[in-house]
């Protein structure tokens, strides 16, 4: 039996039938993922991030949201209190269609450090599915 490998053929073989093979050989993944879309990277460390000048913006905007909600108390240090540390998140979100919406950035806090009974008795979630609301409409629908 001669193959195209053995006859040193190493291009793509083109199907007439519109069919696609699977898997898919690497060479065509190769030329669909180098050619269509060049993506920068989010960066992976926060000393590269100032680096870039959006970057910059969205963790500037992300730090003014947090000052101009409130989103935390100062207070003194004390020994005794367990003082949690926080992360930047950087995400490049884009459209349906691959263009470029914004860059976000995300601060948050290391809870996975808090303690319960020492760092907080409650928690609070404001988050409501839709799922629940639905229910909640259906329940009042049958008793009415």
């Amino acid at each position: 039996m001669v193959t195209r490998s053995q006859n040193h053929i190493h291009c793509l073989l083109r199907r007439t039938d519109g069919t696609i093979p699977y898997p898919v050989p690497k060479p065509s993944l190769h030329l669909t993922t180098s050619t269509s879309l060049t993506i920068p990277e989010e960066p992976s460390s926060l000393t590269e991030a100032p680096k870039y000048p959006e970057w910059r913006a969205a963790m500037a905007s992300e730090f003014d949201a947090l000052l101009h909600n409130r989103t935390w108390d100062l207070i003194p240090y004390s020994s005794n209190l367990n003082i949690l540390g926080c992360k930047w998140v950087l995400k490049t979100k884009w459209l349906a269609d691959r263009i470029l919406e914004h860059h976000k950035a995300r601060l948050v806090a290391k809870g996975f450090h808090q303690q319960v009974g020492i760092d907080f008795t409650k928690t609070y979630s404001p988050m409501v599915k839709l799922v629940t609301i639905r229910l909640l409409l259906s329940i009042a629908v049958c008793l009415s």
